[in-house]
């Protein structure tokens, strides 16, 4: 009976200490990957500020061809939205873009529904290098308990910035073939 009270008594203590080690983790997060283009802002901009034209280059769309998606709104620019419910490698959620400045900014609030609840911000920048465009993709928010556990066993960083690494190479190549 007392080892049951010590293994208890352990496994309290264990659990305490990684709730602890969660609560220290930094609340908020940014994940951002920078590429250039072969081609003006305007021309970058276009393929970003209009949810339409995201099926060439997303590298998460490609990941379910069968994803049910939604387009709401305007066809691109501030108040376009796009909704997506597919498999367990895209999930669902929502996209809705909030600001929108001619081959400058693109800026996107996601909601996430599966696999799990969430909201983060999206901004997507262009700035001309010479005859280039420098594309930023950054993607920041807030994490709550769940996923700053989840950023012990998971890097997002290197998880979700190899995606937008993906998408980045996409959108270069599909921009620069015009």
């Amino acid at each position: 009976m007392r080892w049951l009270f010590r293994g208890l008594a352990v496994l309290v203590l264990a659990a305490a200490a990684f709730a602890g080690l969660v609560a220290l983790q930094p609340a908020e997060f940014r994940i951002v990957r920078t590429a250039r283009i072969a081609a003006a802002p305007s021309a970058v901009f276009a393929q970003v500020n209009d949810f339409h034209n995201w099926q060439a280059w997303s590298p998460w769309l490609a990941l379910d061809p069968t994803a049910k998606t939604t387009f709401e709104g305007p066809a691109a620019g501030t108040g376009a939205g796009f909704g997506w419910s597919g498999n367990d490698k895209v999930g669902e959620g929502h996209m809705l873009v909030t600001d929108s400045k001619p081959s400058d900014l693109v800026r996107i609030k996601l909601d996430f529904v599966k696999p799990m609840a969430g909201t983060a911000m999206t901004d997507i920048t262009f700035k001309p290098v010479g005859s280039e465009t420098e594309v930023t993709w950054a993607m920041y928010g807030q994490n709550g308990f769940l996923g700053k556990a989840m950023c012990f066993f998971v890097n997002a960083d290197k998880m979700v910035g190899g995606d937008f690494e993906r998408g980045l190479a996409n959108l270069k190549s599909v921009t620069e073939k015009g």
